[in-house]
């Protein structure tokens, strides 16, 4: 089981910020085709440039396996100052 954030625009386009999957997909893009998969946009947004995934709290790139992973995070691009 995987306990699945969405932050910002994310969770928007979603409409929801969090949800458990269970039983958890063996990788990340896994996950993210899951999840995308009966909302296109929610796909479509998951798959933009920007968008950071954290792992049990910290920040991943490319796929990972999530043997073993309570919580995955999907983070919209940032901007500030």
């Amino acid at each position: 089981m995987v306990r699945v954030l969405l932050f910002g625009r994310l969770a928007d386009v979603a409409g929801w910020r969090e949800r458990t999957v269970d039983p958890a997909p063996a990788t990340l893009s896994a996950l993210q085709r899951l999840i995308g998969a009966d909302d296109p946009q929610l796909a479509e947004a998951l798959a933009g440039v920007g968008v950071r995934t954290a792992v049990d709290q910290v920040l991943s790139r490319g796929d990972v396996s999530l043997d073993a992973v309570k919580e995955v995070a999907f983070m919209p691009p940032m901007s500030g100052g």
